[in-house]
């Protein structure tokens, strides 16, 4: 998606909001440790405006983050992921939580079945 249409409507450079956004998904820091980062650097925006951003475009941003991750580690020869299963209680009924995990651990897709066998037959062939 660009930026144009992403970022459309709102005054402040896009630059910006991503900025703020990115050091909120990518680094453990709070609002307002993003909001005394950017007034070190000259821009004087509230926690509440990073909290705005964050719940309207973070989602988006950890998309692409994830996306080119995935693409870049595609690129190397031993890349390889892993799917992992665990059982889980949801209000008191067992279910299954499924991830797909890369060699290094990140999560590149999870989901809850009530089924146990129904993951299996669906990454068995995607798998590298």
């Amino acid at each position: 998606m660009s930026n144009a249409r992403i970022f459309r409507y709102f005054k402040t450079s896009p630059e910006i909001i991503r900025l703020a956004v990115m050091l909120v998904v990518r680094y453990p820091l709070s609002l307002r440790n993003v909001e005394d980062l950017l007034h070190e650097r000259g821009i004087d925006i509230t926690h509440k405006t990073v909290r705005f951003w964050w719940n309207r475009f973070g989602t988006i941003l950890a998309a692409e983050i994830r996306r080119s991750r995935v693409q870049a580690m595609r690129s190397f020869q031993h890349w390889c992921w892993y799917l992992d299963e665990v059982s889980v209680k949801i209000n008191r009924v067992k279910h299954y939580l499924w991830r797909v995990v890369d060699h290094e651990g990140e999560v590149l897709e999870s989901f809850v079945t009530k089924r146990r066998d129904a993951p299996h037959r669906r990454y068995s062939a995607r798998r590298s």
